[in-house]
């Protein structure tokens, strides 16, 4: 029977990563508990996997070593222990010691010595040692008996695991850290030398430092980037290098007075346990110890339950070797056919595309991958066209076998960020008949959407982050295969052999990505629901308004841009005359003399450099206190930027074989679950302004056509009165008033029917700037009166409202307690700053926790109304498609007959898109264009 292995926990590599990675904790007396929980959750999962292993927790003890006084820089650069990390050790220490493990720190070394010397006196004995880190020094430690495991991603690495990740094995780690440094430790190597030139130097000479430094002449001829110039540049830091080594390496000879027998695992102390999970505020923990003290008071026979089955720890698998991925690249029918029957059978196909460019739509076709089952994927090239490459399958042939498959609403598909690649295959054009291509079907799962509903605000959800964060594995990047800049190759130009691997790796890596994301998700049933009735409905629905595009009047922006340009140059001339000198309006430091030196305005805010500040914010405080200046600059500056990004490009996007400009939405960008937009941005169009609407007035209808915008009418304040419950919100809205005049009436104490205009416009700042959290001050300058008045003003709202009052109340307690707030369908959003010690940071998040609830359910129901009214055009066969999604809006280019018909329709479907307890009242327009039809 094989021995159980030695556990060796990092337990300072854990404390860093949990403070700096999860959401920050605290008491209700204000103690940081987050980094403490996190480690302890991590060691109790571990516990579970090996119960029968001896363990060691080792953390590094307090001051220098023998590292500090080989390099006074090393570590140099580390900024100071956060204090709320540090408050944070001992009662982990004491954790530790309370779950019976053995915890060691000891002067002079760091806990990777102390880790090395036990692991390596462990694996001469033929023990197995298993080291848990996220630290990428370990990997020199790595041989047959020694295995590293990042607890908290779930990855394991072996001496092929080493080799796969690195390019070096095991023991050229050291060297590898040498020549490439370490800027975390300050550990200087050689300058100029990243991790693929490392590897690449150590791989040619087949050695080390040593063996490095002995054959330089050869360096000049390995293929590396920039390898004539290395020989100057590692002699010239020779010494550096060979330090660097020194700093790098983890001795294994500290000498230690405990042998294996003392790192048994104890016995818990219960009571600890107890006096600890109580000043932590660990509650349900707590639960837990005082469940198990009834189940043993009422069965004193009963076994003891083992330490694991205290905790709700996570429950996690063993972990396992990584297995060597196995990718082809096909250019046979052979094995093309062996493929297609591989895909014909799978329950789940991870795809992806290739192309010339990002555009979805202009860009070509390059080639498509696919896997199957994990490590194990294949690149099918139809278009690289560089000198030399080998003969490629037919295109057509390819795509017209596998259309089927991809076209099968019964096969399911996963792809990260699947739309881009739904909108390339349905233009792929099939024997150049660009009506021809795959309408892909089926799109079950999608990795990016799956990261952003899991955590939309803890990493980004591109696939190398989530490779990373969730896989611990590096993906090869693109412009690693492309290079950079002016220089960087287009897909086509990529030698097959380059090319191959990458694509089968994307593939590859989303199958993987989504057996992780989506075991978490499936924790979480309501997130689960928000991916899968929500997100990924949405994703051909958002794919078919991308194609169909918008048709914009390119001369009447071409009038409007000259206009523009003339109102800038007589605004230019206005500030000259205030200034009573001509200077540069985009000049910062110019700007700065004029306003701060030679008018003498007050400096409100300075630069990281020390210098007044002329930023927009600041501008537009000086422009408050009446400043003419000011004012001038602010209306040059958002003239400029309606110029050069609306009137001035749009005309230059529109795609030559449409006729139309195409937006790209993104479902994974917004941290509340709105959607945006670029290329062009339609989202910050000004909409007050008549410069912002005569550019509305360019997005026309064809001839025989109608622009309908349907518009939800004060989405925010509806689900407020359903969130809070408040009688007179709610009886507002059922009763069709007027939000704002009812509010109005209440808060100036008049009637109905004798509410002002100006009163209105009050209360209506009163409403949507209570649920932003605005505070008296602020809504004082909105609306004209002193702060005093303004406070008068929300308290009697709150009066008059109190269920607003108490569901603002309720919602900043949930969210100090458990770090997120929800919308109404179950969407998340954390908020790492609810329990910040820095009132300011704390502040902005509690405003954040109110309105993100309302926020991201109006997210929710337009998304969901997107997809209702999509399944209803395309059932119907109407005339009518959705060409723009803006905010709270959808805009239609609808047949001229049937208009009425579609607007009766989208109103019904719109508002019945959430069932709340007050009506979703939907506005709808109609025009040539769609300022008219807004």
């Amino acid at each position: 029977m094989s021995q159980a292995p030695l556990v060796l926990v990092d337990g300072s590599s854990y404390l860093y990563r949990a403070f700096h990675a999860l959401p920050p904790l605290t008491t209700s007396k204000g103690l940081p508990t987050g980094a403490v929980k996190g480690v302890l959750n991590m060691l109790k999962s571990l516990r579970k996997q090996y119960p029968d292993s001896p363990f060691a927790v080792v953390f590094d003890a307090k001051g220098g070593t023998f590292r500090d006084e080989m390099y006074a820089e090393y570590k140099a650069n580390r900024p100071s222990m956060p204090d709320d990390m540090r408050v944070q050790i001992e009662p982990l220490h004491q954790s530790v010691i309370a779950l019976g493990f053995p915890l060691l720190c000891v002067d002079g070394v760091e806990a990777d010595d102390v880790i090395g010397t036990l692991a390596r006196s462990s694996a001469a004995a033929d023990r197995p040692v298993i080291i848990s880190t996220g630290d990428k020094d370990m990997a020199q430690l790595v041989d047959g008996h020694i295995t590293l495991v990042n607890t908290m991603s779930g990855s394991s690495m072996d001496v092929e695991g080493v080799k796969e990740k690195f390019g070096v094995a095991p023991e050229q780690i050291i060297d590898y850290l040498a020549l490439m440094g370490d800027s975390s430790d300050n550990i200087p190597g050689v300058p100029g030398i990243g991790p693929k030139t490392a590897s690449g130097l150590l791989v040619g000479v087949n050695g080390g430092l040593t063996e490095l430094y002995a054959n330089l002449d050869i360096v000049p001829t390995l293929p590396i980037r920039g390898a004539k110039t290395l020989p100057a540049k590692l002699e010239e830091h020779r010494e550096m290098a060979f330090l660097s080594y020194q700093l790098a390496t983890i001795k294994v000879d500290v000498p230690l007075d405990i042998g294996l027998d003392d790192l048994q695992m104890g016995q818990e102390d219960p009571a600890k346990l107890y006096e600890l999970y109580t000043l932590l505020e660990f509650k349900s923990w707590l639960n837990d110890l005082d469940r198990d003290a009834k189940r043993l008071e009422l069965s004193a026979a009963a076994e003891p339950a083992p330490a694991g089955d205290l905790f709700s720890a996570p429950q996690a698998e063993a972990p396992v070797a990584p297995v060597e991925a196995a990718y082809e690249t096909i250019l046979d029918q052979v094995r093309f056919d062996v493929w297609l029957e591989k895909l014909r059978n799978a329950k789940l196909i991870a795809f992806d595309t290739e192309t010339t460019g990002i555009d979805a739509q202009q860009a070509q076709l390059v080639g498509l991958s696919f896997a199957v089952q994990a490590n194990e994927a294949a690149y099918i090239p139809l278009t690289h066209s560089y000198i030399g490459v080998p003969e490629q399958l037919d295109r057509d042939t390819v795509l017209r076998a596998l259309k089927p498959i991809l076209e099968d609403p019964n096969k399911l598909k996963v792809g990260q960020h699947a739309k881009f690649d739904m909108n390339i295959l349905a233009n792929c054009a099939i024997g150049g008949d660009q009506s021809e291509g795959i309408s892909v079907r089926g799109i079950a799962f999608d990795t990016m959407l799956e990261s952003y509903v899991l955590n939309s605000t803890a990493t980004r959800h591109d696939m190398d982050s989530l490779a990373q964060k969730y896989l611990d594995h590096t993906t090869v990047s693109f412009q690693d295969i492309a290079g950079k800049g002016a220089k960087q190759l287009t897909f086509d130009q990529i030698a097959l052999e380059q090319a191959g691997p990458y694509a089968a790796e994307d593939a590859d890596i989303t199958l993987r990505l989504h057996q992780t994301l989506f075991d978490k998700l499936s924790a979480i049933p309501s997130l689960a629901s928000v991916l899968t009735d929500i997100e990924i409905p949405l994703v051909p629905v958002l794919a078919r308004i991308e194609r169909q595009g918008a048709f914009v009047d390119a001369e009447l922006l071409g009038i409007q841009s000259i206009e523009l340009g003339n109102k800038m140059v007589a605004l230019e001339r206005e500030a000259f005359e205030i200034a009573g000198e001509e200077f540069n309006l985009g000049s910062p430091k110019q700007l700065g003399v004029i306003l701060y030196e030679k008018l003498g305005l007050p400096v409100l805010k300075k630069t990281a450099k020390g210098q007044p500040s002329t930023a927009e914010e600041v501008l537009a405080k000086l422009a408050e206190d009446d400043h003419r200046l000011p004012k001038v600059l602010m209306e040059h500056r958002s003239m400029s930027k309606l110029k050069s990004t609306y009137t001035d490009r749009l005309p230059e996007q529109i795609n030559p074989r449409t006729g139309r400009i195409h937006t790209s939405y993104h479902q994974a960008v917004a941290s509340t679950g709105r959607l945006s937009s670029s290329d062009p941005n339609l989202q910050n169009i000004p909409v007050r302004t008549a410069e912002g609407r005569r550019i509305r007035q360019a997005f026309v209808a064809p001839k025989g056509y109608k622009l309908l915008a349907a518009d939800y009418s004060q989405i925010e304040l509806r689900i407020m009165a359903h969130l809070s419950r408040d009688e007179g919100l709610m009886n507002a809205f059922r009763n069709n008033l007027d939000v704002h005049t009812a509010t109005a009436a209440e808060v100036f104490k008049v009637e109905l029917d004798q509410v002002t205009s100006d009163q209105r416009r009050s209360a209506k700042a009163i409403n949507f700037g209570l649920i932003y959290g605005m505070g008296a001050q602020k809504l004082g300058k909105d609306i004209g009166v002193d702060t005093k008045t303004a406070k008068a003003y929300i308290d009697t709202y709150f009066a008059r409202y109190p269920g607003v009052r108490e569901y603002m109340e309720r919602t900043r307690a949930q969210a100090a307690d458990q770090g997120y707030v929800e919308t109404f369908f179950g969407r998340r959003l954390y908020l790492p700053e609810i329990n910040s010690n820095k009132p300011q940071e704390r502040a902005a998040a509690e405003r954040t926790a109110i309105n993100a609830p309302m926020q991201g359910t109006a997210a929710d129901i337009i998304k969901k109304a997107m997809v209702a009214v999509d399944n209803w055009l395309t059932t119907s066969g109407l005339d009518a498609r959705v060409i723009l999604q803006v905010h709270d809006e959808l805009v239609l280019e609808v047949r001229e007959d049937l208009v009425e018909q579609v607007s009766a329709e989208i109103r019904t479907h719109m508002s019945e898109a959430a069932k709340l307890d007050v009506p979703l009242l939907v506005e709808v327009g109609v025009g040539n264009n769609w300022d008219e039809a807004h």
